[in-house]
């Protein structure tokens, strides 16, 4: 437990001082990127996109020079203050974007020239040097420096354009700023554009690699936060066609983020989208690849790791199958669930994982993951805090009736909390948000799909829920429905005892207490016949099945135990099955399934169960040939 280790939570120190530099997987994300077919990569917060953006700028990444871009709170605020009159948002948030890039690329060209083409200066690699030097852009400096500058040489129309053979102000007297500015992109681009050509570096090495990333980390949900976004997506493209496949741009989006996004250019960009996805196959490869680095056993197996390191089974199920099973799939998550089970057993000075280390993780790991996912859409749906609530204490499978029933004495609240996203807090907008995010998923045919960001949200007939395993440790949602264990209420021993035995017809009491019993045993049987017959979904009907055995099981184990000469208050364990089953029927009614047989089932046994107990002799459930 020393040795193992799985990795840092985010890539920065995953690259720096974990394991990501010598295990990272070459994923169809990352190869798509690497070759240049996909420019647009999106994922969710922790689905691996920075890690693939610093492998990217990796020595053994791209082959070309690639550049990082990561703007912080300063330079983001200068983004989202700049404007130019006569353009919208989008469009002068794209100029200062292009301006960026026309700027790295030239210092690129002033720098690779000079390496890699001799000593001797073109033309063209003169002017952009001398066009960085007259605009104090030739040292090393942050990216707010940069846009600060930019913004302010584009909003004046001063920027330095001598060495392209301009003047300032480009004989545009009268024009708008937008229309300045862009004229002034033009000449640079152009500039750039020219020095790649002179050097023929299209055709003889790979391109200048730009790569955005963290953008979520300026990102608020107001209109110039969309236009920065919007902005960035229109430079991108205007990288690859100005320059001639010379340099191209990358991004890294969060898929919130560009799901939030709505301008006419939208669609221009599917053929560049790439969704980040990860198949159990691959995140096991990973886990498997992550542990054979810290342990130094290169040719450590599946079945070393899943039945020495950690136990072969979890509670009935393969190790594998339940890891991925409570985890959404992505490596951040599978990283830090793995290295919860790792701290467990190393807390107790164990060598190996045991079943109950992956016990005490999975509740750990599980209350993370709640905490996270309101957190990493605090900004889209700063109210998940609170919708968690509906599911506190509940079964983890919820219908339609259900979820409405309960979100509705907190509708009015919560749409003048957060009155800005009044109109979709309704019943139909919370589980479309909550399956969007992937806390429900809802049934589909024989199976329940949880959205991974290409599902359609529920439709109308899909009417049942399904909390996530990855948050129902957190939630006390373990059983699929709200059903309370069945516990009877028995009294032994002691003066109950004693009184009975001083009774006048001990036997008639006996015989008594013997049928109820068996009504309580033939209740049971006619509820598990009804219940093979009845159309619950899988989780529901196993559940009702296991807690109707444990009322059977226990009235069985109660005869045995009168037989022995033990007295028990028979009436009070009758009673206490009686509203075990009225219970059970409140409860399948919540979930909308009032009108289902087995529910008027229960409500029938139970009601006959408490005539029973009221003192009649005989057995007051019915008969046992009934179906």
């Amino acid at each position: 437990m020393s040795r193992l280790f799985f990795g840092r939570d985010d890539a920065e120190h995953d690259m720096a001082d974990g394991l990501l530099g010598g295990v990272f997987l070459h994923t169809y994300a990352y190869r798509e990127a690497l070759s240049g077919r996909k420019s647009l990569i999106i994922g969710r917060k922790g689905a691996g996109k920075s890690a693939i953006c610093r492998q990217l700028g990796a020595a053994d990444g791209h082959p070309g020079i690639a550049v990082l871009i990561t703007p912080d709170d300063t330079a983001g605020d200068e983004i989202r203050r700049f404007e130019l009159q006569g353009v919208s948002g989008d469009t002068a948030k794209s100029l200062i974007w292009r301006y960026v890039f026309a700027v790295h690329a030239a210092r690129h060209l002033c720098d690779h020239a000079r390496a890699a083409h001799g000593w001797r200066a073109r033309s063209s690699v003169k002017a952009l040097r001398d066009f960085l030097e007259a605009n104090d852009e030739a040292g090393e400096e942050r990216l707010y420096d940069r846009l600060r500058r930019g913004a302010r040489g584009l909003q004046s129309a001063n920027l330095s354009l001598k060495a392209f053979g301009f003047e300032a102000g480009l004989g545009l007297n009268g024009a708008s700023e937008g229309a300045r500015a862009s004229r002034q992109l033009e000449v640079l681009e152009s500039g750039v554009a020219a020095a790649f050509h002179e050097l023929g570096c299209t055709a003889s090495h790979p391109p200048l690699l730009l790569l955005v990333d963290q953008i979520e980390q300026v990102w608020t949900m107001d209109p110039d936060s969309h236009a920065l976004v919007t902005g960035l997506l229109l430079a991108s493209k205007q990288v690859t066609s100005q320059y001639g496949g010379a340099a191209r741009c990358t991004l890294f989006l969060r898929a919130d983020i560009y799901d939030t996004l709505n301008f006419g250019d939208a669609d221009k960009f599917h053929s560049d989208e790439l969704r980040i996805s990860w198949s159990r196959e691959e995140l096991a490869r990973l886990a498997l690849s992550r542990a054979a680095a810290s342990l130094q056993v290169p040719e450590l197996s599946p079945e070393h790791l899943w039945g020495e390191v950690f136990p072969a089974m979890v509670s009935g199920e393969e190790m594998p199958g339940y890891l991925f099973e409570r985890a959404l799939p992505r490596p951040r998550d599978v990283i830090q669930f793995l290295n919860a089970c790792r701290d467990a057993a190393d807390q107790r000075g164990s060598e190996y994982i045991t079943e109950q280390d992956v016990h005490s993780a999975t509740k750990q790991f599980s209350d993370w993951k709640l905490t996270d996912l309101a957190r990493e859409y605090a900004v889209t749906h700063p109210f998940l805090s609170q919708l968690f609530l509906l599911f506190d204490n509940h079964g983890y499978v919820t219908m339609r009736p259900a979820l409405a029933s309960r979100f509705e004495p907190h509708r009015e609240r919560l749409q003048q909390e957060f009155a800005d996203y009044a109109d979709g807090l309704t019943a139909q907008g919370v589980a479309e948000v909550l399956f969007s995010i992937g806390f429900l998923g809802v049934r589909r045919g024989h199976k329940v799909v949880y959205s991974h960001g290409s599902q359609m949200p529920p439709q109308p007939g899909e009417d049942e829920f399904h909390v996530h395993p990855c948050f129902r440790p957190a939630l006390g949602g373990l059983g699929a429905v709200e059903m309370a264990g069945y516990s009877p209420n028995r009294i032994s021993g002691g003066n109950h005892q004693r009184q009975i035995g001083q009774g006048r017809d001990v036997s008639l009491g006996v015989s008594r207490d013997v049928r109820l019993l068996d009504d309580v045993s033939r209740a049971c049987e006619r509820l598990l016949r009804q219940l093979m017959r009845a159309g619950l979904q899988d989780d529901i009907h196993n559940e009702v099945r296991a807690q109707l055995g444990h009322v059977l099981d226990d009235a069985r184990r109660t005869r045995e135990i009168m037989r022995g000469g033990i007295t028990v208050d028979v009436t009070q364990h009758v009673l206490a099955a009686s509203s075990f089953f009225g219970r059970l029927a409140m409860e399948l009614g919540e979930q909308g399934m009032r009108e289902e047989p087995i529910t008027r089932r229960l409500e029938d046994e139970a009601r006959a169960l408490i005539r029973a107990a009221g003192g009649a002799t005989g057995g007051g459930g019915g008969s046992d040939s009934s179906p």
